[in-house]
């Protein structure tokens, strides 16, 4: 699998297309060719696999592609960070931002909360997936050890969404609740629903959840950039 004789633009287009496709050998080679070429991780993270998962969320939002074509996408995105995680890791690269992620206690379906974690992953965030039947205990420790800008729970059971409710309690009773953003998402969770349990946002699919994640890391960018601003003005 031969990718040397694509000039710089065209590779980047191959790896995106080969990842819409869902081609994981293809892309780990061209994310391997990209590096070969001199281009750094974040680079390759950004005009390769981050460009074509964009557009992945796009169609799946739109009803181009659907959950089991997106999931072999984001298996292939995920073969291109296996590559470039140890690398961004060393050169200490920034993410959009951090999330810990994981289907709340009692619940045990995955198939949603993975899609949105790969597609986070894919959109530049580093995701911590906590798995299925996290208890608030689990959630908690997570939050201490990784310091996450967002913690998104999952359920696609009735009998399981009050945990939601639970695990945002505990954050409000640890005083941590004003430092992370909170989002909920599962087929029988409603907007109405996560207000109810304290949630900032509903992701209503992994797409619209991508979206939202990016919007709250914007702004949290922005107000730092004020704050930074004023505290220099009044020196």
């Amino acid at each position: 699998m031969d990718f040397s004789d694509l000039p710089d633009d065209e590779l980047w287009l191959q790896m995106q297309d080969d990842l819409y496709d869902g081609m994981k050998e293809e892309v780990a080679a061209e994310t391997n060719e990209a590096l070969k070429r001199g281009y750094g991780p974040t680079e390759v993270l950004e005009k390769g696999l981050v460009a074509g998962m964009d557009v992945v969320g796009v169609d799946f939002r739109d009803g181009v592609l659907f959950v089991p074509e997106v999931l072999m996408a984001a298996n292939s995105m995920k073969a291109g960070m296996e590559i470039l995680r140890p690398l961004l890791t060393e050169t200490g690269a920034p993410r959009v931002g951090k999330v810990v992620i994981g289907t709340v206690k009692g619940d045990i379906h995955d198939i949603g909360k993975n899609l949105v974690a790969m597609m986070l992953e894919g959109a530049g965030f580093e995701v911590i997936n906590l798995g299925v039947n996290v208890d608030a205990d689990k959630f908690l420790a997570a939050i201490k050890e990784h310091k996450p800008d967002i913690i998104g729970m999952s359920a696609l059971l009735t009998t399981t969404m009050p945990y939601m409710k639970v695990v945002n309690q505990m954050l409000i009773d640890e005083r941590m609740r004003e430092e992370i953003y909170v989002m909920v998402g599962g087929a029988p969770v409603s907007e109405t629903f996560a207000m109810a349990v304290g949630a900032d946002a509903y992701g209503r699919d992994a797409a619209t959840s991508v979206d939202i994640a990016k919007a709250y890391m914007d702004n949290v960018r922005k107000q730092d950039k004020i704050d930074k601003a004023a505290a220099a003005a009044n020196q």
